[in-house]
């Protein structure tokens, strides 16, 4: 498959690897605890299923905890990865993340049409006390709750209301990413108004999320097929 790199930044990794020439973008944004040895490549399967669904697809790379990232720059990267995917294609974005790439997407949903988030890391303070990823959030933040409650709720998309659609998806039986996170964002988020769907299922490990080959990629397909429909 024939890709162009477009560059945001001057760092090798504020990247974005683009493929196809479709009037919708899909734009992926991995996960990995914001560390080092997870990058790109872990969203590389997903490509060739979502082109042959007729989307252009968008793989954004960005700086991580070790490799210049970390808070606030890898939030950052991910806004300036977003504004240049708007410049290069046209026609509405959907951005998929995965873990902590759903966190990125949530939080920059202002920027897309609209967002999948899955297993999506959704609340720092939580993540923190509970040592998540081995605890991966203190890596990321460099501080604790207690020592910048501001930035851990700028952190988290928690404590925002998406202004687009987003499908919220989970397994119950996820070991990377527990299932109240995401059950607990739902119900905040559709409180506050926002246009929520969610779908949970009883066996998906954190992984399988975005094994293009799993079950429950037909109903983010079908949500994905709506999503595009209403968008301009």
């Amino acid at each position: 498959m024939h890709s162009d790199v477009h560059r945001y930044g001057s760092d090798p990794q504020q990247h974005v690897e683009v493929w196809g020439a479709e009037p919708r973008t899909i734009v992926l944004v991995h996960g990995g605890y914001w560390r080092e040895r997870f990058t790109a490549d872990l969203m590389l399967p997903l490509v060739e299923p979502l082109l042959d669904r007729g989307w252009t697809v968008a793989n954004v790379e960005y700086r991580r905890v070790g490799t210049g990232g970390g808070w606030p720059a890898t939030v950052e990267d991910a806004g300036s990865a977003f504004d240049l995917v708007h410049r290069i294609v046209p026609g509405p974005i959907v951005i998929v993340g995965h873990s902590v790439g759903g966190q990125l997407a949530l939080l920059h949903a202002a920027r897309a049409d609209a967002v999948v988030a899955l297993a999506p890391v959704t609340d720092l303070v939580r993540g923190y006390a509970e040592g998540i990823g081995e605890d991966a959030v203190i890596g990321f933040m460099e501080r604790t709750p207690e020592e910048d409650p501001a930035a851990y709720a700028a952190a988290s998309p928690l404590a925002s209301t998406p202004p687009c659609p987003v499908l919220v998806v989970h397994g119950a039986d996820d070991a990377r990413v527990p299932v109240e996170h995401a059950r607990d964002y739902v119900a905040t988020a559709r409180a506050a108004g926002a246009a929520i769907t969610y779908q949970e299922h009883p066996e998906l490990s954190h992984l399988e999320l975005i094994d293009p080959a799993a079950a429950h990629w037909a109903g983010v397909h079908d949500w994905l097929s709506g999503a595009a429909g209403r968008t301009p």
